[in-house]
């Protein structure tokens, strides 16, 4: 499917680690949001989609006008009007709407459907899409996977109470005055880890591959390292990313287990000066960490299997 000559040729695995400060980093509709718990081990989690979301916007902030950088999961956008759109660059002659909803008859031109579809959209060419949603434009697996993040240590939400001056009628107005209540949820502080993929043979495979790039794996590394700086609000607090650390594999289907590669990296807890592992007996009476000083990351490179090349960011 591709038609990018400089596809992505070699395999990569990322962890990430991001902060929060007084806010909620993920809140759960079902749960009044509140912040997304494991209620067997009280860590926070934050979803691959809430994860996903913030490298669009970013992406669409950074290259706004840039080709090839359009954002198919955007706010306000109809996903059929931009399946039209590669229907009328691939088949202009093809109007009826039992067409367009069956796709074409010749496989060459569904790929070519597709493919035009991943060289406009970024997202598409990192994430995949699913684009049979009644004007029918393929569907596509893309090379960059998120995990759930989860915080490193369990996290106790709180419940803070709001009141508001403005009533929103006239009847609250006499009758409380204008003044009303409110709650929001925020974790105090939360580290949180999260893992990434990048395979390189669903960018550059002849057929299936989405061209996602080189150029492209930079951009994703620039929005993890950035998103939060453009995503501030009163319900998130302070978030930050604060590290990045990119295993590069020197060849397409890899060198190394990537669950191999992961347990490379540590997290310690920080305590008198000395670090150990979260849930440590020794932390019994360690105060609740408050800030990412209370934490430390640790990388193993001892024995690093031939053709990985590790790169902090």
């Amino acid at each position: 499917m591709t038609s990018e000559s400089n596809a992505l040729t070699r395999r990569h695995e990322f962890v990430l680690y991001f902060d929060v400060v007084n806010g909620n980093p993920n809140g759960d509709p079902d749960a009044g949001n509140m912040p997304r718990l494991d209620p067997e081990t009280n860590q926070g989690l934050v979803s691959d989609v809430a994860l996903k979301r913030k490298i669009r916007n970013y992406v669409a902030l950074a290259r706004p006008d840039a080709p090839g950088h359009e954002i198919y999961m955007r706010d306000g956008a109809t996903l059929n009007n931009e399946h039209k759109r590669a229907w009328a660059a691939v088949l202009p002659d093809v109007t009826k709407a039992d067409e367009l909803k069956k796709g074409p008859k010749d496989e060459a031109k569904s790929r070519e459907l597709t493919a035009w579809m991943c060289a406009n959209f970024w997202d598409i060419r990192s994430f995949g899409a699913v684009m049979t949603t009644g004007v029918n434009a393929g569907q596509v697996r893309g090379p960059v996977q998120i995990n759930f993040a989860r915080s490193v240590e369990p996290i106790l939400p709180l419940e803070i109470s709001i009141t508001r001056l403005a009533a929103t009628t006239e009847a609250d107005a006499d009758a409380k005055g204008g003044r009303t209540m409110g709650r929001k949820h925020i974790v105090p502080y939360g580290l949180y880890r999260a893992h990434g993929y990048v395979s390189a043979p669903l960018a550059s495979h002849p057929t299936k591959g989405t061209g996602f790039s080189d150029a492209d794996l930079e951009l994703l590394f620039e929005a993890l390292a950035n998103m939060f700086e453009h995503d501030r609000s009163a319900a998130r607090g302070e978030m930050a990313t604060r590290k990045l650390i990119v295993f590069r594999h020197a060849s397409a289907l890899g060198n190394a287990k990537a669950n191999e590669l992961f347990d490379r990296v540590k997290t310690w807890r920080v305590f008198r000066g000395e670090q150990h592992k979260p849930g440590d007996e020794r932390l019994d009476n360690a105060p609740p960490a408050r800030s990412f000083e209370d934490y430390a990351i640790t990388i193993d490179r001892d024995g690093l299997p031939e053709g990985i090349e590790i790169i902090e960011r």
